[in-house]
């Protein structure tokens, strides 16, 4: 990975990382600490401001990403009190198939073996919901299954 690096006289440092498919993330590190995030499409793309820090932040931003704050595992070696199921989060897409539909209805559990165990909807979450519980485009779905019931379910859940 290459990453580019330009002083920016009376302004502070820039930083230019290629990412998957072309992608440039700029950074522009300020002689005040302050950093703007920008995004291009490619090499000589107009960048799109992402977002302004300050300073704190930016350190903040830059300590997780680091992984100061949490580091990451490897999934597949990942052991967890529930054995070999995991929890998994998936929003339901408009063109979702399970969308509109009650929860009885996608047979979900017999077709994938996932169970769904909660569903978040904007600001609410609905603990286990019944039969009749009818999925929303933007529910967020929290199931639990092994990993490849989970795969067998986004394959399911996917338009």
């Amino acid at each position: 990975m290459s990453i580019f690096e330009t002083d920016i006289p009376g302004v502070g440092r820039r930083f230019e990382m290629e990412l998957t498919g072309g992608t440039r993330l700029v950074t522009v590190v300020h002689h005040d600490g302050r950093c703007e995030l920008f995004r291009r499409d490619g090499e000589d793309a107009d960048g799109e401001k992402i977002l302004d820090l300050s300073g704190d932040q930016a350190n903040k931003l830059g300590s997780i990403l680091e992984g100061a704050y949490f580091e990451s595992v490897d999934v597949d070696e990942l052991t967890v009190p529930l054995g070999d199921a995991i929890l998994e989060w998936v929003e339901v897409t408009p063109d979702s198939p399970l969308a509109e539909e009650a929860l009885a209805d996608t047979d979900i559990r017999a077709e994938t073996g996932v169970s769904v165990i909660a569903v978040q909807r904007d600001d609410e979450t609905i603990p286990n919901p019944g039969p009749d519980f009818v999925i929303e485009p933007g529910d967020l779905l929290v199931t639990v299954g092994t990993r490849e019931e989970h795969a067998a379910f986004a394959d399911h859940v996917e338009p």
